[in-house]
């Protein structure tokens, strides 16, 4: 059997065997701590240009079937396991995640150390590495080809991931809203979610003007998830809709748009968070909700009260009870809101699951 190493910037070298796809591809190395969900996260938009080491220990017991994914297609970069599934058992089933990361072409490895990898990021911080399958070249090349690759800072991806074209996403029932739905790297069950609720949902992509995004007349508009660094979004959009006081909620990637539009600032966490259980707790309620997150950037913003914005006054509306970062903002002198976590629960807990109810109640106020 073919040999495989993960490298990673700092010269760290992980050895192991072939898992997917045999090859060679490069991405910031990032850790998820969910212990089910591998399809969802392989397929989420805003993994694209990531290496992600998963830190259950037995990945692929369920294998891979044609409903759960969020998207067309596998967007990670790579893929790290400890100990695949020999063995496929679920009813769904239609293929192993062995064949579907070979059919995607997806490179990933299987190590023995993902506690070892998971403690060193930690440790560390989040950095470029390189999966390489049978590398020819000594070590110490390929750690400088992995130095050379490109750095998430900085990285404008949202447009490589959207649509490229409009479509819309029926109400479920009786329509009760028209949602314009901004493409930053939306995964498939976010415009479900509201479809269940009664939205009709136009998803628009990343660039989409503001002039676009009211040419359906919308009840509400919403900034979907997305990879790459915040800092590189145009908010010009976002800050007109704000102006014009059009019911806003924002996700990830659009909760940190929604604070960069208020004129705070946003910075790269350490590692990030990654998985199905982070808990958050409503500052307003002082309700704690386990919540699935993804992202590695995150708002710079006063938690001690409110603070003054171009559109009135916001607050922090959630904060990350590990880490005490901002998991949420609200005006409080205009419809708009966001959370930095996934409430579609896909995969993860459904205890955000009420923000789409939220939301639909401010489309309501507004339409009053």
């Amino acid at each position: 059997m073919n040999s495989s190493v993960l490298v990673l910037e700092d010269g760290r070298v992980f050895h192991g065997t072939p898992y997917g796809a045999d090859g060679e591809t490069f991405g910031e190395m990032v850790f998820n701590t969910g212990m089910t969900g591998y399809q969802e996260t392989l397929t989420d938009p805003s993994y694209h240009r990531q290496i992600v080491a998963m830190t259950a220990p037995h990945i692929g017991n369920t294998g891979v079937n044609d409903e759960d994914p969020e998207s067309g297609r596998v967007w990670v970069a790579g893929y790290v396991v400890r100990e695949p599934s020999r063995v496929v058992s679920n009813w769904r089933a239609n293929r192993s995640l062995d064949a579907y990361l070979k059919e995607q072409g997806v490179v990933g490895i299987a190590i023995p150390g993902t506690r070892a990898l998971t403690r060193h990021l930690r440790e560390r911080g989040a950095m470029r590495a390189g999966i390489f399958t049978a590398p020819a070249e000594p070590l110490a090349e390929l750690v400088e080809r992995v130095r050379r690759s490109p750095a998430m800072e900085g990285a404008d991806l949202a447009a490589e991931v959207a649509t490229t074209e409009p479509y819309m996403v029926p109400a479920i029932g009786r329509k009760r809203f028209t949602v314009a739905a901004v493409d930053l790297g939306i995964k498939g069950m976010t415009p479900h979610r509201m479809a269940e609720r009664g939205c009709e949902v136009h998803v628009l992509p990343a660039d989409a003007t503001y002039e676009q995004i009211m040419a359906v007349r919308p009840d509400g508009v919403f900034f979907s998830n997305g990879p790459g660094d915040p800092a590189t979004a145009d908010v010009t959009a976002l800050g007109s809709i704000l102006g014009a006081r059009v019911p806003f909620f924002g996700i990830c990637f659009g909760n940190q748009l929604f604070g960069r539009a208020l004129g705070l600032s946003t910075y790269k966490l350490r590692y990030g968070h990654r998985g199905v259980n982070q808990p958050v707790q409503d500052v307003r309620t002082g309700k704690v909700e386990i919540s699935a997150h993804n992202h590695g950037f995150a708002v710079e913003a006063p938690l001690d009260g409110p603070f003054d914005t171009p559109y009135g006054r916001a607050e922090v509306s959630h904060v990350n009870l590990n880490d005490r970062c901002v998991e949420g903002l609200r005006l409080l002198d205009g419809p708009a809101f966001s959370v930095q976590y996934h409430p579609e629960a896909a995969a993860g807990p459904h205890d955000a699951a009420y923000l789409f109810d939220e939301f639909c109640e401010v489309m309501s106020r507004a339409q009053a």
